[in-house]
């Protein structure tokens, strides 16, 4: 009885043993299915995810600084306590001429001001909050260009010029408010288009985003194409509307009109010029916007195949936007240029780059523009009727045009931005006592 009970129970625990083995294994197969199916169906979400945040609409709060910083600049007064004129009435024009050639803070501002009693919401990139807790970014709209073209003069020999005194206020009231101190200015939107605009006012709030034509003028620590964002000139020459002339259509072979003598990097002009003014079907010739510059400019573009872009005293000129307007492909030489929007537009499709060291060896330019085929050219052609609406600057704004495509960059900066704010917020609940973490902005180590 007690050897039977023995056997029995021992085949008992085998039989046991196996179905707990044969269990444990269906288990495992079964919650590898689930991980499995959980992993594609994550993965799916997250393609969606990603798909979807192409067409995420920018959430923008901006500052309402006083109108002296703003519209006051080119000639609107405010009206009792009034901060932003009521652009449904009437829409404050900005200066013309080459002020115009840097007028990107004027058009996203109207934009952003627009974006707030709009309902047709096609196309649009950019949105008004009035919440900075609900933004992606902090604009600032003080319209630093035409500050310093109109205001950089001192009234007096020992007096600080009204640019200077705008720029000083601009800093003291962005620094004082609690957005700038809760991100250190990471966060925050600055235009400051004119190489020379925002000189002193750059030193103090350079870990914003600026909006920039180059670098020309910036070290590399205080603006640079990973934080910053490269906007186009707003072009001076009329867009070539109805552009059937073709490769035949062209007469001119090369097209440069303007200043020949610069400093810098702009010593190249020079050599060109003595190169290539003697070439029978080239146009090189200094020229400005004085009189009836920009209608001989816009016919000479409009009548050439390659239109020189040339580095001046900065990397960039409006040149290359006219270009485009123009359908005129452009021939860029300058080699520390950076391209507005680059990081989705594949300039070598419509435009063709040469380096400094080569454009002067002597024959290499003019043989390699001869070389291009009418079928290449014509290629380019096409594809520059097909980009210029990227560099129209308009109101009201329309889709894709620069305004959208200035906000849709910005937008593309944000998650290495907010990257930025996470990573000095890591030490932040420890910081000491009387200390609120960043608050100021002093001049990074590498700046010199």
């Amino acid at each position: 009885m007690g050897l039977f009970s023995h056997k029995h129970l021992f085949c008992l625990f085998l039989m046991t043993s196996t179905l707990l083995i044969l269990l444990s294994r269906i288990l495992v197969l079964r919650s590898t299915n689930i991980t499995m199916a959980q992993t594609v169906n994550l993965d799916y979400k997250s393609r969606k995810k990603c798909d979807n945040g192409n067409n995420r609409i920018l959430k923008v709060f901006m500052h309402d600084l006083p109108f002296q910083f703003h519209f006051g600049l080119i000639g609107w007064h405010s009206t009792g306590r009034t901060t932003w004129p009521d652009i449904r009435a009437e829409v404050p024009e900005y200066p013309g001429g080459l002020n115009l050639q840097h007028s990107i803070e004027y058009w996203l501002t109207l934009d952003l001001l627009r974006s707030e009693f709009s309902k047709n919401t096609s196309g649009r990139s950019a949105v008004r909050v009035r919440n900075p807790s609900d933004a992606d970014v902090i604009f600032v709209p003080f319209f630093a260009s035409i500050s310093y073209n109109r205001y950089s003069k001192k009234l007096k020999p020992n007096q600080k010029s009204p640019n200077d005194l705008l720029q000083e206020k601009l800093v003291e009231f962005v620094t004082a408010r609690d957005e700038w101190k809760r991100s250190g200015g990471k966060d925050h939107v600055i235009v400051a288009h004119h190489p020379n605009s925002l000189l002193y006012a750059r030193m103090k709030l350079w870990p914003a985003l600026f909006i920039l034509a180059d670098f020309g003028r910036y070290p590399k620590s205080v603006a640079n194409v990973e934080k910053d964002v490269i906007a186009p000139y707003r072009h001076l020459i009329p867009n070539y509307v109805d552009d059937n002339a073709g490769f035949d259509g062209r007469p001119i072979l090369l097209y440069f009109q303007g200043a020949i003598y610069r400093k810098d990097g702009g010593l190249i002009r020079q050599e060109l010029f003595y190169m290539l003014k003697d070439e029978k079907d080239v146009h090189f010739s200094f020229g400005n916007i004085q009189g009836d510059g920009i209608n001989k400019a816009s016919q000479g573009m409009q009548t050439s195949k390659f239109c020189l872009n040339i580095a001046g005293d900065t990397p960039s000129s409006n040149r290359l936007f006219d270009a485009i307007a123009s359908h005129c492909v452009p021939v860029i030489i300058s080699d520390e240029i950076e391209l507005p929007f680059e990081d989705v537009l594949d300039y070598s499709e419509f435009c063709v780059f040469v380096r400094s060291s080569d454009a002067v060896k002597e024959n290499f330019l003019i043989n390699f523009i001869r070389g291009i085929s009418k079928d290449e050219w014509t290629r380019m052609w096409e594809r520059l009727k097909e980009v210029e609406r990227f560099y129209e600057y308009r109101y009201p704004s329309e889709e894709n045009d620069a305004v959208q495509m200035i906000w849709q960059a910005i937008l593309r900066k944000v998650p290495g931005n907010k990257r930025r704010i996470h990573r000095a917020d890591r030490f932040s609940s420890t910081v000491g006592n009387g200390e609120t973490g960043l608050r100021s902005a002093s001049l990074p180590r590498s700046f010199w």
